[in-house]
């Protein structure tokens, strides 16, 4: 991914589900940001007795072939 969305919003938050299928839910610009969407969503699935992990990783880090998980450690 080297389209200009990449450098602007290089922070994922992914969800994993319990069979480690990963999907990405949201793009951010900033760490902080990821992290207030991924803990938003935490809390949203604890109320409904959801088993999803949400992860946050960058962009770059990715695209190199060793994404930093930055939350709730490594799948």
């Amino acid at each position: 991914m080297s389209d200009s969305g990449t450098s602007t919003l290089p922070w994922l938050v992914v969800r994993r589900d319990d069979n480690g299928n990963r999907y990405t839910v949201s793009r951010c610009a900033t760490r902080i940001e990821a992290e207030k969407i991924a803990d938003r969503l935490d809390r949203h699935g604890q109320n409904h007795n959801n088993n999803h992990l949400y992860l946050i990783e960058r962009i770059d880090q990715i695209n190199g072939g060793d994404p930093q998980n930055r939350r709730n450690g490594t799948p």
